[in-house]
């Protein structure tokens, strides 16, 4: 059933074979994106709250090997 009066949820992944560490999406949403000590990137939450979702968005678009994958649903 379609709860419409909802806003969509933010939905991200990495894909981990296309990521190469650049850190683009880290410096576009670091709330939500953060880069270990190896260059690995964790994902800090799969789900942007409201006010964050313009900067995932960013994020997404800014990376060059589209390794991130945005759900809006």
């Amino acid at each position: 059933m379609c709860r419409c009066d909802e806003e969509p949820v933010v939905k991200v992944a990495v894909d981990r074979n296309r990521c190469e560490g650049y850190g683009f999406c880290e410096e576009r949403a670091p709330e939500m994106f953060r880069l270990d000590e190896d260059g690995e990137l964790e994902v800090l939450s799969e789900s942007a709250p409201e006010d964050k979702k313009d900067a995932v968005r960013r994020a997404v678009r800014s990376c060059p090997v589209a390794a991130l994958l945005l759900d809006e649903s």
